[in-house]
């Protein structure tokens, strides 16, 4: 079995990191460039970063500060927000970026998955699907939502498991489930669509939105079926280290790639 991977999430908005519940009412999380190396240090498998505000804003993403952070780091390191082209995937690519993430661009032009996956393979293409429960729906279904860097984005119409399995066959190759509906809430990850999503595609599933202690890591692997976990506040504001999370994991059977400990530390 393949080791299940801890991402944490640099949501960036006008070049600091920020958190919110719900994508509201953001708190300062810290610089982008220093929590990245900072991660990179503690064991992280991957980072995350995304332009929370380049889409509602109509402009590109910050590229200095992406290439800045991806500096940093010596694991991979995913990027979205604002990506509407091929061109845009390329010069983030350019600029550091092992993958790039798309959510709004890829709703409003599908093509863009697939042509994105044929310049630069699917290894490279993530859709991020932020998605809202549609309330009284039995069995539970999901809304897909974009321009969503503050508040409830728009609505889409989109059904969220069946616009997975349409990304995946358009080309993507992982795909970033988020729940709006527990975003910042710390109160678990939505496991129902989690699991629901991991069963219908055949590519990675990362969880996102709701993680706020050791025990929501492991039930969106075990529960969730997720391959990875996103998390941001439990790791931005040190409720946990990556280390405590992966130890946690370890324990409970999850294989993860365990985190070297420095010499002067044991």
């Amino acid at each position: 079995m393949l080791a299940k991977r801890i991402i944490p999430c640099l949501d960036v908005d006008a070049g600091r990191v920020v958190k919110g519940v719900r994508f509201l009412d953001h708190r300062d999380a810290g610089d982008p460039v220093e929590l990245a190396a900072f991660y990179d240090r503690e064991g992280a498998d991957e980072v995350v970063f995304y332009d929370i505000s380049a889409s509602a804003q109509g402009r590109g993403i910050m590229r200095d500060v992406v290439a800045r952070t991806a500096e940093q780091l010596f694991i991979p390191l995913a990027v979205g927000g604002g990506l509407r082209t091929v061109q845009d995937m390329r010069l983030m690519l350019k600029a550091g970026a092992d993958k790039v993430s798309i959510n709004t661009a890829a709703v409003q032009n599908p093509d863009l998955i697939g042509q994105g996956a044929a310049a630069f393979g699917r290894q490279c293409i993530v859709l991020g699907m932020d998605t809202l429960r549609v309330p009284g729906s039995s069995p539970p279904r999901w809304e897909v939502r974009t321009h969503t860097g503050r508040g409830g984005g728009r609505p889409t119409g989109l059904d969220a498991v069946e616009w997975a399995v349409r990304a995946v066959e358009l080309g993507a190759g992982e795909i970033v489930v988020n729940s709006m509906d527990a975003d910042g809430t710390q109160q678990g990850y939505d496991l129902d669509l989690l699991r629901a999503v991991s069963r219908a595609v055949s590519v990675p599933v990362v969880a996102s939105g709701g993680a706020g202690d050791l025990e929501h890591l492991y039930q969106a692997i075990a529960l969730g079926e997720a391959d990875a976990v996103l998390a941001a506040s439990i790791f931005h504001f040190r409720l946990y280290s990556i280390a405590q999370a992966k130890e946690y994991l370890a324990q409970r059977g999850v294989p993860v790639r365990r985190v070297p400990v420095p010499s002067g530390d044991r």
